[in-house]
């Protein structure tokens, strides 16, 4: 048995969607600015992972047998934290932290907030090496725990992304799964706009990767590739997940705004978006 899978309901799961992203605008407004648009649209993906997915212990956050999730897009530091504040990591009151001299709750994720962070990738990039190298001492050590990893779409353009995925590609490593969060945006504007990445697909497929899709958005989508990924045995899995940046805030929904300004008037805007929207 692995754990709790697909024993979450959508409503349930959108609903946390819906909080995280609360959170992600409760915790960006006292300081004006910050990865607002792509927290909201990752939101459903992280909800789906962290409260259907994973295979994981709030209470233990290193027991051994434990799913690992690296996030490589270590500035999408709000919805993150606010995702495992959710799932009871720690209160959610700490979130008031975010950002302030001394805390932990830092702009880029790192392993300061202790074992829930599998690895510390301020560089962009490297979040699938890492995974590498977990993913082959889990082989060597017979054990069954799947290792995950968030990548956004601009680290596409990183060449130790591909010299990983030729590794898992190489190895077989099947106990990987990478999402890719596609929402054409990275700091300096649109990615076609900066370096052309397609097709996408074809180059997963041409380093022996299974390649899903699904609108990130839609959790019942996501559900699904999630699955079919689970049960490919002899390589490793990518789900190429479109999301909209924005998503859940109407009037923010698209705009592509790599660290957005959130005046107090625009983040009580949205809380109220989202306040009605439940």
């Amino acid at each position: 048995m692995r754990g709790h899978l697909g024993q979450t309901s959508t409503a349930e799961l959108a609903e946390r969607a819906r909080r995280i992203r609360q959170s992600v605008i409760q915790m960006i407004a006292p300081r004006g600015q910050g990865y607002v648009a792509q927290g909201l649209g990752a939101a459903d993906i992280f909800a789906t992972l962290y409260f259907d997915e994973l295979r994981l212990d709030p209470s233990r956050p290193d027991w051994e047998e434990r799913d690992r999730c690296i996030l490589s897009t270590a500035h999408n530091s709000a919805v993150f934290l606010a995702t495992l504040a959710e799932r009871g990591f720690f209160p959610t009151s700490r979130l008031a932290e975010y950002t302030t001299d001394g805390s932990a709750l830092e702009i880029n994720v790192s392993e300061r907030m202790g074992p829930v962070v599998e690895a510390t990738c301020g560089s962009l990039g490297q979040g699938l090496s890492v995974a590498v190298g977990m993913a082959l001492s889990a082989r060597r050590k017979d054990q069954d725990h799947r290792i995950y990893v968030i990548l956004g779409d601009g680290e596409l353009q990183e060449g130790q992304v591909w010299e990983a995925a030729m590794a898992a590609g190489s190895y077989g490593l099947s106990n990987i799964c990478l999402i890719i969060d596609l929402n054409w945006m990275q700091v300096e504007g649109d990615t076609d706009l900066i370096l052309k990445m397609r097709p996408i697909a074809e180059k997963w497929d041409a380093f022996g990767w299974n390649v899903e899709f699904a609108d990130g958005n839609d959790i019942d989508q996501l559900r699904a590739a999630l699955d079919r990924s689970r049960s490919v045995t002899n390589k490793p899995s990518v789900i190429i997940a479109e999301t909209l940046v924005g998503k859940g805030i109407e009037f923010l929904e698209g705009k592509k705004s790599h660290n957005m300004k959130l005046p107090p008037e625009l983040a009580a805007r949205a809380l109220e978006a989202l306040e009605i929207s439940r």
